[in-house]
């Protein structure tokens, strides 16, 4: 591809011809080939979205021309509808605090609003990426920006996902709601439970995960746009700070606030911590949970075998007929895939000094793409699992009955130690303690129904 030549503060550079990036673009690429990995559409979304809300503030406030104004508004808008996605081609891992992608940003908007205004690609005679494009900001306060403007609408799409899963389990839960089991703690027989009772609690976890999400979305809300390059607000315009994180939510449509210490929120980037760390405390609560359905699924002949799960493809090359919990174990390495990119994040979140934190793209890349592999792998595993999960009522109701556990129920008539050896023994001989009871005639037969009956064993005051 023939090349144009333009220029930076270092000197010459060769540029493909027809790209609508620039000199800084271009020298990132040939710095950067490290992963091969692009930044996350979001964070490109958000950058260009913060682009527009300057350029109609700046416009307003007398900063830059109208025209020119209007050019990068117009530009931002055809980004935002989906021109141009190979424009920008910066790697995930690239110079501290995303200069380059920032500085890439700047130069295809200046580009092709230059372009519209009857310029040249390269020529800058009408917009300049940093003069005006760039007016008033700094990578320092737009970076943080857009970083957590991308992980409040990846979160609110995981909430969403959370929110429809937790719906799931509760119908699931009222559904099993009368199918008796063995309850087990340390994985050994313990007191009744109900089948719907075990699932409900799932879903009370993942509604509780959803809120953790929510509150982490609400600290990423909060911004420090305006704070340009130290938090001090050099070389904006009087009013700017205001009317640009307004601009900017009214844009986006989060509830955005401005942080009332700027300096704060260029030096820490808590609230990505905070987002962070319930993206990881959700994943290993669904780690758990999708452990218990691969136990309470497995066999189906050796297995526990107390729930059924849909069949989505053959598990083996070797075995024939074998199918395996294929949703949940592909979501299980998904959540141990977020909780790994949130220890990449603890580590770039307390490596600032002084005014910037500059790890900023690597925190990008871990809670962009921990987000999104979370809610596909939610989403999957929902529809895929839950939504067809069944109960095998029969081994539930078998596993129940030979349980030992539910002499607990018979202490306060028997004692401890007679309730003990009798499910020493029912255990040993094989038999239903119930039935032992019966042969040994130790509680007359409606005082043993009574205190046996499966309902007052899983709700035995009657609370539901």
């Amino acid at each position: 591809m023939p090349n144009r030549t333009e220029h930076d503060a270092l000197g010459p550079v060769q540029v493909p011809e027809g790209a609508y990036w620039g000199a800084q673009t271009q020298r990132a690429i040939e710095n950067f080939p490290i992963s091969g990995l692009r930044s996350h559409p979001a964070l490109t979304r958000a950058l260009v979205q913060i682009k527009r809300a300057a350029a109609v503030v700046n416009a307003d406030l007398g900063g830059i021309p109208r025209e020119t104004g209007n050019a990068i508004v117009v530009a931002c808008d055809e980004i935002l509808a989906g021109a141009m996605p190979d424009q920008f081609p910066i790697d995930v891992f690239q110079m501290g605090a995303g200069t380059a992608l920032h500085m890439n940003v700047n130069e295809v908007l200046a580009n092709r609003a230059n372009q519209m205004l009857g310029g040249g690609l390269g020529t800058y005679d009408r917009v300049h990426p940093n003069d005006h494009v760039n007016r008033g900001q700094s990578t320092n306060d737009v970076f943080p920006t857009a970083m957590r403007i991308a992980g409040a609408s990846l979160a609110r799409e995981l909430s969403e996902e959370l929110g429809l899963l937790a719906g799931t389990l509760e119908a699931k839960s009222r559904e099993f709601d009368g199918v008796f089991k063995s309850g087990r703690t340390h994985l050994m027989d313990a007191a009744p439970v109900t089948l719907g009772q075990e699932i409900g609690a799932w879903a009370s976890t993942i509604e509780a995960q959803r809120l953790e999400i929510e509150r982490g979305r609400d600290a990423v809300c909060e911004i420090g746009l305006g704070g340009s390059a130290v938090g001090t607000g050099l070389n904006t315009m009087k009013g700017y700070r205001k009317a640009v994180v307004e601009e900017l939510g009214r844009l986006t449509g989060l509830p955005l606030r401005q942080n009332p210490d700027l300096r704060e929120a260029m030096q820490s980037q808590r609230p990505i911590g905070v987002l962070s760390a319930a993206m990881r405390s959700t994943a290993l609560e669904l780690i758990r949970i999708l452990n218990d359905v691969r136990l309470l699924g497995s066999g189906p002949a050796t297995g526990l075998g107390e729930i059924e799960l849909p069949e989505v493809a053959p598990g083996s090359s070797i075995m024939p007929g074998k199918v395996n919990p294929s949703m949940p174990e592909m979501a299980t390495m998904a959540m141990f895939f977020a909780v790994g990119l949130d220890t990449a994040n603890a580590f770039a979140l307390q490596a600032g000094q002084l005014e910037l934190n500059v790890m900023m793209p690597l925190m990008a890349l871990d809670l962009n793409l921990g987000l999104t592999v979370m809610t596909n792998a939610i989403r999957q595993v929902r529809t895929l699992t839950f939504e067809g999960l069944g109960a095998n009522v029969d081994v539930c109701r078998r596993n129940y009955e030979m349980s030992g556990a539910t002499a607990t129920a018979l202490t306060p008539a028997i004692g401890y130690e007679k309730a003990a050896e009798l499910t020493r023994e029912a255990v040993h001989a094989g038999i239903p303690v119930r039935k032992l009871l019966q042969e040994r005639g130790l509680l007359e037969p409606r005082e043993l129904e009574r205190i046996l009956d499966p309902k007052r064993l899983v709700d035995p005051h009657g609370e539901g």
